[in-house]
């Protein structure tokens, strides 16, 4: 028995989210439907980010255990011939046994992304949420820059998530306009339930001017979710890739 890492990408317009759901089509269980057609097993993969309906990925990362002899290496390309094309495995290398995409120390990076025009543009309808008021980027970073660090993110988090703490860190997090498109860039240790897209809808309110950048610190200190701004849509919403710690042990044979 080994286990095999898959880098996943995927546009997630016609999925029902990342995880198996009893009624409708996920990421998840196209992943295992068509791994196990061509190992011959019954194949379940566990991902690294339980991405929500509509969300899309450049590389979020699944791990699965099998007996097949076909090279690690070789089973992206092998299971990408079955695979519909709004999903496509990027790299599929071998893991060391006990490695678990979720319970290893990492840094993950999202993006969210805007369009900031009059008019919508139809071939960024999928990937890029439409905003036709100005915003403000500079007030955007002001506010981005106090979100920056270790906090209790409690206010940024869906009521729904079942975390044991809402503590999480920040690395990073920029505003950025080129155009007409603007890119709220986020690195953390761990993001909770729909945190990304509550900043990226409290970002768009302050950018729009209707609250000030230096409001971030009450919403922070007030642990409550009605002091945030609204949930900003999915599709606007791509993973761009998690950055394991110590990847050296994580890869078999390395």
């Amino acid at each position: 028995m080994k286990r095999i890492m898959l880098v996943v990408a995927y546009e997630g317009t016609n999925y029902c989210g990342w995880q198996v759901q009893p009624n409708g089509v996920t990421i998840e269980g196209v992943l295992n439907e068509k791994l196990s057609e061509l190992l011959g097993e019954s194949i379940l993969v566990t991902g690294a980010s339980r991405t929500d309906s509509g969300v899309h990925s450049y590389g979020n990362v699944a791990v699965f255990d099998t007996d097949t002899r076909i090279p690690a290496e070789k089973i992206a390309y092998a299971v990408n011939q079955r695979l519909p094309e709004d999903i496509v495995v990027q790299r599929s290398l071998e893991v060391v046994s006990d490695f678990h995409p979720r319970h290893c120390n990492s840094k993950k990076t999202y993006e969210y992304r805007i369009l900031n025009r009059k008019m919508p543009l139809p071939m960024l309808r999928r990937d890029t949420y439409f905003y036709h008021y100005p915003l403000d980027v500079s007030a955007m970073q002001q506010a981005a820059d106090i979100l920056v660090g270790e906090h209790d993110f409690k206010s940024f988090c869906s009521t729904a998530t079942t975390a044991e703490t809402t503590v999480r860190t920040i690395y990073s997090l920029d505003v950025t306009r080129e155009g007409e498109l603007i890119t709220i860039c986020v690195t953390g240790s761990g993001f909770l339930y729909n945190m990304v897209r509550i900043i990226a809808g409290t970002l768009i309110q302050i950018g729009a001017g209707i609250r000030k950048p230096e409001e971030i610190r009450a919403m922070l200190t007030a642990c409550d979710r009605s002091a945030a701004g609204p949930t900003a849509p999915a599709h606007g919403l791509t993973m761009i890739g998690i950055e394991y710690e110590n990847v050296e042990n994580i890869l078999k044979n390395c």
